[in-house]
């Protein structure tokens, strides 16, 4: 950590992407005002001193909104990155350690199957049969990341597999299985981390399009996605009602992207040498 927050890339994508996990929490306990009241004297006010961010179309706060929003879109990226690593690394392991085998084939075929419908098109499948939600944009964007982190393990094992500390550990007598959790899985853990970072900042723009047209996290819960698909209509004359929630999503990715581009050269110091 103290060499990564030597480079600035990390330094400030980790300030960027900090400022609204920071906000998520504070949210839980404190906000400026309610997010589910209507005030509709005040609505469409400016920013000023008393609403800093300005008011929506009902009168809520839009400072407000966006902290609980961030909430909503955080936890969203977080259990989706959550369900690709704990479903997807154990099935790109076993692809890796029976190379050629039909499990491989089996496995490697079924993520083949889930990239060829995109997230918003599982999404849709989805709340077609059980109705548009939070839970719902979760389980969509998680079952795509399943073959992301499948395809990354299976690659970085692959590669490990014929290194001599693995062939000791096999004339040693363990399994392969254990081989995978005990050897492999340590020496792609910073392929995996890069790739998470990466991933989380693709749940927040996946969870934001979805509540962008409906499928995401449904009203009362503030959403980034929906904020901006409520301003649409209005930006003409109430420009803030777009500009504040569209800010905090390109600062997240942004500040998650900085930060997974300065894990990858602090990995590869290869990639690093070539970029200077």
């Amino acid at each position: 950590m103290k060499r990564a927050f030597k480079m600035p890339g990390f330094s400030i994508g980790f300030i960027m992407a900090f400022t609204f996990v920071a906000a998520a929490l504070v949210s839980f306990f404190w906000t400026p005002y309610t997010v589910d009241g209507v005030d509709i004297v005040n609505k469409l006010h400016s920013p000023d001193a008393t609403n800093w961010f300005g008011t929506d179309h009902l009168g809520r706060d839009i400072f407000s909104m966006i902290m609980v929003g961030a909430r909503t879109s955080i936890a969203v990226a977080i259990v989706a990155v959550g369900i690709g690593v704990l479903l997807g690394v154990p099935l790109g392991l076993a692809a890796a350690a029976r190379k050629g085998s039909l499990l491989d084939e089996f496995i490697m075929r079924g993520n083949d199957l889930i990239f060829a419908f995109p997230a918003l098109l599982i999404a849709i499948l989805i709340t077609a049969v059980f109705g548009p939600s939070a839970i719902n944009a979760i389980i969509a964007i998680g079952i795509f990341n399943i073959p992301v982190f499948a395809r990354l393990s299976r690659g970085g094992a692959l590669s490990l597999w014929t290194r001599d500390f693995v062939l000791a550990a096999r004339v040693s007598g363990k399994s392969r299985i254990r081989i995978s959790f005990e050897h492999i899985l340590p020496n792609i853990t910073n392929l995996l981390i890069v790739q998470g970072t990466i991933q989380f900042s693709l749940g927040i723009l996946a969870e934001a399009a979805l509540s962008y047209i409906g499928l995401g996290a449904q009203p009362p819960i503030p959403s980034w996605g929906r904020m901006l698909a409520d301003s649409q209509t209005m930006v003409s004359f109430a420009p803030h009602l777009a500009l504040f929630p569209g800010l905090a999503i390109v600062l997240t990715v942004l500040g998650l992207n900085l930060m997974g581009d300065a894990l990858r050269d602090l990995f590869d110091p290869k990639l690093r040498r070539d970029r200077q």
